[in-house]
């Protein structure tokens, strides 16, 4: 698969005069992309499209460089201590995407150039838990390699989290181009997760995201760099063949990491859950999806901020939660399973 290439990119007012708005700069000069200006994402309107679905697919395709503002980090239970942003949503079009809930009117893709301001408030961060490390997670937003090439800030903030004593980085992908990643200084202290999933989910609901195949690949790439290395499965699908499905995704993982297997490799298990705004944005969107979100047949949760969100019954999941939970302990000895949810 190709990398990601906008059809457009927006700059907001000064975005230029920074390293990473150069960068920037550079790449849509060398590919001719229009380069356009904008006082704010907010003003980012009259995308092509004569419906909703086909202005989705014109926001897939723009980018808008600008700065971020708010330097106030969210809490990140139960994967980080805080989260920070480097780019907020993603080239990706997964139809189960978590984003839908609360950037579904603002499906473009941002990056932000003031790595400065970001950097210096992570370290305001460690200093109030000191002694204690403290772990942040930046790709809760968006996911940072799949612009990678574009921006080249994932690989800045590996090396800045490797000067760090107390700083901890973890970061989570679907895509597989990691190559100039390999040789940056990162002293252990960024963990490198992959999403993976059985094949009914990623052939029917992961779009424009590189192959389960390309993902073990570049997984075993990192772990041979030394990066510490996970794997999210997410989101976990109650289907037809489901066990089937896992177990054959985990043994191809195993087949996948030669040297790594006896590792301590981390695992989160995420099951699959939709908010009733989420299920309106995909099926406006996504039409004709295979997506299961029938609430009547899921029970009631209550998330972040209130929101209510529809999980499998306890009784399904308690199923789903320990057989893959077995294969994981059976295939990887030393693995680490961080949390189910």
């Amino acid at each position: 698969m190709k990398l990601w290439t906008p059809d457009r990119v927006y700059f907001e007012p000064t975005a230029k005069n920074t390293a990473v708005g150069q960068r920037v700069l550079d790449y849509c000069k060398s590919k001719s992309i229009p380069i356009l200006q904008t006082t704010s994402h907010n003003q980012v309107r009259d995308l092509p499209g004569k419906d909703e679905k086909e202005k989705y697919a014109s926001a897939k395709k723009t980018l808008v460089v600008g700065t971020k503002r708010s330097m106030k980090f969210d809490v990140c239970k139960p994967s980080a201590h805080y989260q920070f942003s480097l780019m907020t949503n993603c080239p990706g079009s997964c139809e189960y995407c978590y984003l839908f809930s609360t950037q579904g009117k603002k499906p473009y893709v941002r990056v932000y150039v003031n790595l400065d301001d970001i950097f210096d408030t992570v370290e305001k961060h460690i200093e109030k838990r000191l002694p204690h490390a403290t772990m942040f997670e930046a790709a809760s937003t968006g996911d940072p390699l799949a612009v990678e090439h574009i921006t080249g800030t994932l690989k800045d903030t590996i090396q800045h989290f490797g000067t760090l004593d107390k700083g901890r980085l973890r970061v989570v992908t679907k895509y597989a181009n990691v190559d100039a990643l390999l040789n940056v200084k990162h002293n252990g202290h960024t963990r490198f997760r992959f999403s993976i999933n059985s094949e009914y989910v990623t052939k029917n609901f992961e779009h424009n995201v590189h192959s389960l195949d390309a993902r073990f690949k570049a997984a075993n790439k990192v772990g041979e760099a030394g990066f510490p290395l996970g794997f999210i499965i997410a989101p976990i699908m109650i289907h037809e063949n489901w066990r089937e499905e896992y177990k054959e995704l985990l043994e191809k993982l195993y087949e996948a990491l030669p040297s790594k297997r006896n590792s301590t490799i981390t695992f989160e298990l995420i099951q699959h859950r939709f908010t009733m705004n989420a299920k309106n944005v995909i099926e406006e969107r996504f039409p004709n999806t295979k997506l299961e979100m029938n609430p009547e047949e899921r029970t009631k949760k209550w998330g972040k901020y209130g929101r209510t969100k529809y999980v499998y019954p306890k009784e399904d999941i308690n199923e789903v939660k320990g057989y893959i939970e077995g294969l994981i302990k059976k295939l990887f000895s030393r693995s680490h399973i961080q949390y189910f949810t």
